[in-house]
């Protein structure tokens, strides 16, 4: 597996800084904690990957820094720090006021984010109308074209469906028009190409770098495809139960994995630069954030692991420039 999206990022100044963001559900007994001690940052025009299985708090993170918890689910503690301040202490006016010029979000489904009752270019235009003050014209107008540099034929026509009158694509397509309508400084993708076929996701990614490059959007995506992160990311942050667990440049983490769970989605994944390589499924499964394993919560699944492993907590450190893992034992001093 080839990484291409792997440019460093010189002269590096965060557009966003995730600072130590923990999010749980408050009990009686006891906080169940779903992401803990969560830190990363995003410059100008770069684009960030957040990889891991199912379950391990990648969406609850994003969801987090836009303010779209579910019910029940809050920040217990931590900063996420745009524009000179931080998204968790502002007023809620004041922090929907920033979504739309400020950040933007791109859901896993189209069809359950967009409104099912209002025609697809009404729905782009308001964004325009609310935080850029466009007149109706101005934002129907804006809505036409960001629909046509996304990519979509016949725009003027297609203004006037409803979500459930175009294909997937389309529909994923208007999610990006839709998000990129106020020149967004942060956008957020939750696996958005999850549910789409491989030549319309490959379109999608290359459409995401091309407006990120062209408009300076930092990029923060989300997913569980390595092969969506070799293609589209700089950098990348690997998750497991809730947690950081190996962080650097894409073409870094990808040649040398240094934490067994990051070797370990590789070995799992297709790669095509090799296809004579067999594919090595992790044994086991991710843990239950209530019932978590002492120490290095990836231990019972390791094939590397050793009595320290489970003695305590095992913190992100740095091991070479850019470079960070969660590891007593990591991955090269087993080969």
């Amino acid at each position: 597996m080839t990484a291409k999206g792997s440019g460093a990022v010189t002269d590096y100044h965060p557009a966003l800084h995730v600072r130590n963001l923990r999010i749980g559900i408050r009990r009686r007994g006891g906080d169940v904690v779903l992401v803990d001690d969560v830190s990363f940052s995003v410059a100008p025009g770069e684009r960030y990957g957040v990889v891991g299985e199912s379950g391990s708090g990648k969406s609850m993170t994003l969801r987090a820094i836009a303010g779209l918890l579910p019910a029940g689910v809050e920040v217990l503690s931590g900063e996420v720090d745009y524009a000179g301040g931080d998204l968790l202490a502002m007023p809620p006016r004041q922090r929907r006021a920033l979504m739309g010029p400020g950040i933007a979000m791109i859901f896993q489904e189209p069809l359950t984010a967009l409104n099912p009752t209002a025609r697809v270019g009404a729905q782009i235009a308001e964004g325009p109308r609310e935080h850029l003050g466009l007149s109706r014209r101005q934002a129907a107008l804006l809505a036409i074209d960001m629909m046509r540099r996304t990519g979509i034929p016949d725009p003027e026509r297609r203004a006037q469906a409803f979500p459930h009158e175009l294909s997937g694509g389309m529909r994923q397509r208007i999610m990006i028009a839709l998000a990129l309508s106020c020149s967004p400084k942060i956008l957020l993708c939750d696996e958005p190409t999850t549910a789409l076929d491989v030549t319309v996701a490959d379109q999608v990614l290359k459409l995401l770098s091309e407006l990120c490059d062209e408009l300076g959007t930092a990029l923060v995506f989300v997913t569980h495809d390595l092969a969506v992160v070799a293609q589209t990311c700089q950098r990348i942050g690997v998750m497991y139960a809730g947690r950081l667990i190996e962080k650097g440049s894409v073409s870094d983490v990808f040649a040398e994995p240094r934490h067994p769970y990051t070797l370990g989605l590789i070995e799992s994944a297709p790669d095509f630069d090799r296809p004579e390589r067999p594919l090595l499924p992790i044994p086991g499964t991710p843990p239950s954030p209530v019932d978590l394993p002492p120490g290095c919560a990836f231990g019972p699944r390791c094939g590397f692991v050793q009595d320290d492993c489970r003695a305590g907590r095992v913190e992100l450190a740095g091991i070479a420039p850019g470079r960070e893992a969660a590891c007593l034992h990591p991955v090269e001093a087993h080969r």
